[in-house]
């Protein structure tokens, strides 16, 4: 088995699972080229494009723009690492803009005509999903920076030596 680990780079599970996810992905793309093969091609060539071209550049600037402004703080404050409690709940808010955009921005025509529903309430309810997303982000790295400040203080009340005495 550790001859496997050092092979591979991961345990078998985690193969399998690439293996079994790879299949699905062929099977759907089987079955998608078979139905849109021209539709389904040129989906793959225009998402590629936007995502090298357009937004990789784009979110790598946001993320360096967020590190550049917010790698300021004060040198007594414990070292937390607080990138990944911007970058996941903004990550997950984009996610959620670019599967509905169309119902967020109301551009989805036949939507209301086709279901009834009216699409006047997605805008708000992004927002508001988004709002959660950032406070819960906001929530979880203060109790990190609690803990971490905690953890601080108890380092600073032990002694440095194991005979009790104060340095």
């Amino acid at each position: 088995m550790a001859r496997f680990v050092r092979w591979y780079g991961s345990g078998p599970l985690h193969l399998l699972v690439l293996i079994a996810s790879f299949a699905l992905t062929g099977y759907a793309m089987v079955r998608l080229f078979a139905v849109q093969p021209w539709e389904v091609a040129i989906w793959f060539v225009g998402a590629a494009i936007l995502h090298d071209l357009i937004l990789l550049p784009l979110y790598s600037l946001a993320d360096l723009s967020a590190l550049y402004v917010l790698r300021h703080r004060a040198a007594d404050s414990p070292t937390v690492p607080w990138i990944n409690y911007l970058r996941v709940p903004a990550f997950l808010s984009g996610l959620l803009l670019l599967v509905w955009f169309p119902l967020v921005f109301r551009l989805a025509v036949p939507y209301p005509g086709d279901t009834g529903l009216s699409d006047s309430v997605y805008l708000g309810r992004w927002l508001a999903i988004t709002g959660v997303l950032f406070a819960a982000s906001a929530v979880a790295f203060a109790a990190r920076l609690r803990r971490g400040r905690r953890a601080a203080r108890g380092d600073e009340s032990r002694p440095a030596s194991g005979d009790g005495a104060a340095p």
